[in-house]
């Protein structure tokens, strides 16, 4: 199908390992700690953009906040989350990079009754925030199991970022993400301050795990790799497509465990860790590449990169196939290509179930 314009970004996931953390180190001193730390720490400096983590404490969200703290692209570092906060935010700030860092718990209760102080502070003139808040994944759950509690965590925050940065480009990792941005959607539509193009699902792990078991499997390096993963964010709405992978050589039996095991790659890491926790440290290098990628395409890079949007290239309202991001979030949605007849099949097993999971969002906010 012809692809679609929506207003308002990311690019390629390539980033070469001796220099994705490296050269990244300037000089800054910290603030000493206020009064006021009892419930936020900050680092001063001059800022351009922000950056907030919701959820920064979890098991994604420190290893997620240490690389945004690590990225050129970031020059603040908003942390928020119910517990722990200040401290990740206070250790961060001894790591000497450019970004400053800060770091808020809920406001305590008070009467009569106000909005959230520490919500409004981390999100006050955001350019970026990243929801990874939620419970993780045990042995035997799927994605699905975790609505009822992830479901309420995503809409309170964005019900924050509506009042507080409606403006920032808000990319949603809590699961189900095929759940969680249709939530974030209805919320912000709610509060009159949905725009499409400032809304994501960050399916970017799934493209690190097709690249990383096609170049084991073919001897490659994974940098030189570029799979495009379209669909969803939870099991067979996962579709690689590596029909389109030049020059790439598998028999039927190989694409097909492949392909499944891109598909149910969480699954793994969730029985590898025994009821320890799920994907933590991959979604966390994922989020990261996605954040700085759009902090790229605000400043002029030309960026592409798959992402959960909304879209009209099938009869889903939300899919993930490749975007095309600028200074404003996503400039546009581009066509996946040609599908094989291997992976036409599962195109046809996915959207029915994508479709349902994309309504159990919608109606949680409307019931």
């Amino acid at each position: 199908k012809k692809s679609r314009v929506i207003s308002t970004s990311l690019s390629t996931i390539h980033h070469k390992p001796q220099t994705m953390l490296a050269s990244r180190f300037a000089t800054r001193s910290s603030a000493a700690f206020t009064a006021a730390a009892r419930r936020s720490f900050h680092a001063t400096s001059a800022v351009d953009n922000k950056v907030a983590v919701l959820g920064a404490t979890g098991g994604i969200g420190q290893p997620l906040s240490m690389l945004l703290k690590l990225s050129p692209e970031v020059e603040e570092l908003s942390c928020y989350d119910v517990v722990g906060t200040p401290g990740v935010a206070a250790d961060l700030s001894h790591i000497p990079t450019k970004a400053t860092t800060s770091g808020s718990l809920p406001s305590p209760g008070v009467w009569p009754p106000r909005g959230d102080d520490g919500l409004a502070e981390a999100l006050a003139d955001c350019d970026v925030v990243v929801i990874p808040a939620g419970v993780p994944r045990k042995p035997g759950m799927t994605r699905d199991d975790l609505f009822n509690t992830n479901a309420g965590i995503v809409k309170t925050l964005v019900e924050g970022c509506a009042k507080y940065c409606p403006d920032a480009v808000l990319a949603i990792i809590s699961n189900p993400v095929n759940s969680t941005v249709p939530i974030a959607a209805e919320v912000l539509k709610k509060h009159g301050v949905y725009d499409p193009s400032k809304l994501c699902g960050v399916t970017t792990l799934d493209v690190c795990r097709a690249n990383t078991f096609i170049a084991a499997s073919q001897g490659w390096d994974p940098k030189d790799v570029d799979v495009t993963v379209i669909g969803g964010h939870a099991g067979i709405t996962i579709l690689p497509l590596f029909s389109q992978v030049p020059n790439l050589q598998l028999s039927d039996e190989e694409l097909d465990a492949i392909t499944v095991r891109t598909q149910f790659g969480g699954d793994e890491v969730v029985k590898a860790k025994a009821g320890a926790g799920s994907a933590t440290l991959s979604m966390a290098y994922a989020g990261y590449i996605f954040t700085e990628n759009v902090l790229k395409a605000m400043r002029g890079e030309d960026i592409v990169q798959c992402a959960y949007v909304e879209s009209d290239l099938t009869d889903a309202p939300y899919f993930a196939s490749p975007c095309k991001f600028g200074k404003n979030g996503v400039e546009e949605v581009l066509p996946f290509g040609e599908l094989s007849a291997y992976e036409k099949e599962w195109f046809d097993k996915m959207l029915p179930q994508l479709k349902t999971q994309i309504q159990k969002g919608v109606d949680f906010v409307e019931n």
